[in-house]
């Protein structure tokens, strides 16, 4: 896809889930899964990304330009492991595997689920 077939650039608020992200090198290495903001300021702070190895996090000066139908990074797709954040669930990092990580983990899949939904 060249910078033509992307389309228009847009504001961050208008980024649909599931929008290719391309590395610089025009490589896609993800798709958009939902888009960060401080509310407050309404400034865009990165999104996160669902890509083969799981869902990691673009942070906001990783991204060169957000268009219709692709998010484009600053850096080439060999880098991308180095740039991309691992999204972790915090209680289950704490307690491993036990029944109440597990438990968590389902209540939090159901609220992210049911925020999706709105």
């Amino acid at each position: 896809m060249s910078d033509q077939d992307y389309g228009h650039a847009i504001g961050f608020e208008v980024l649909r889930r599931g929008t290719p992200v391309i590395a610089s090198d025009g490589v896609q290495i993800g798709t958009v899964r939902r888009v960060s903001n401080a509310v407050r300021e309404r400034l865009f702070d990165g999104v996160t990304i669902d890509t083969p190895a799981g869902q990691r996090f673009l942070d906001a000066p990783e991204v060169e330009r957000i268009y219709e139908r692709a998010v484009v990074t600053t850096f080439p797709s060999a880098e991308a492991d180095e740039h991309l954040q691992q999204q972790a669930n915090r209680a289950a990092a704490i307690a491993k595997n036990t029944t109440t990580a597990r438990q968590l983990k389902r209540m939090g899949q159901r609220a992210r689920d049911a925020w999706e939904r709105r």
